[in-house]
């Protein structure tokens, strides 16, 4: 008899455990997995004024898909002007000479932005934006560690003479070529979405 009263109260013991931790289990899987936490780099200031630099570059970017060279000069100037007055203080604590990098890199992206006001043919100017492109990935984004909304960038293979690729950044996946643009002197529009997403400009 006692040993019966044993087994049971063993039963019922192990049962206990089971039916305890599953259902721990179940109210574990059940909870919501928190996020990680992002740690940034840089102040809500820094990255708000290069949102608005990379703004100003997606409108001088549209100028061309519009072949609206009045358009594009404003924009470049506003981009200049953005260019201008960025605040680089705060990198000058990095002791890797990103402050350096990036402020040959902003006197390179002004000179071709500055050459492209003064253009008057919208080949000419392509080819400042293009070498403005060039400058600002990946040597610009990789340096200040760009932390804002994702960008792409993108290739053109025949951007110039039918021959000659170059790049342009997009906030869009969707190929919209600045290059060929809306009103091309031999293809109109039919070139407007040629090319591809080369690379992927995020925050790391």
């Amino acid at each position: 008899m006692k040993k019966y009263f044993f087994y049971v109260l063993i039963a019922v013991f192990l049962f206990g455990c089971y039916f305890f931790f599953t259902k721990k289990s179940e109210l574990t899987s059940t909870e919501p997995k928190q996020s990680a936490i992002v740690l940034k780099t840089h102040s809500d200031t820094f990255n708000l004024t290069i949102n608005h630099l990379v703004d100003a570059y997606l409108s001088i970017k549209d100028g061309f898909v519009e072949d609206d060279t009045a358009n594009i000069k404003l924009k470049t100037t506003e981009f200049c002007t953005l260019l201008e007055s960025l605040n680089l203080s705060e990198l000058e604590k990095d002791s890797s000479g990103v402050y350096e990098t990036v402020n040959m890199t902003k006197l390179d992206i002004m000179s071709n932005a500055k050459s492209l006001l003064q253009q008057k043919d919208i080949t000419e100017m392509r080819r400042d934006f293009s070498a403005m492109t060039d400058v600002m990935y990946p040597t610009f984004f990789n340096a200040i560690k760009y932390e804002g909304p994702v960008l792409y960038l993108q290739n053109c293979p025949m951007a110039f003479n039918d021959t000659e690729p170059a790049n342009w950044i997009s906030n869009n996946k969707e190929i919209v070529n600045p290059y060929m643009g809306k009103h091309h002197p031999k293809y109109q529009s039919g070139m407007l979405h040629c090319g591809e997403i080369k690379d992927t400009i995020k925050s790391k």
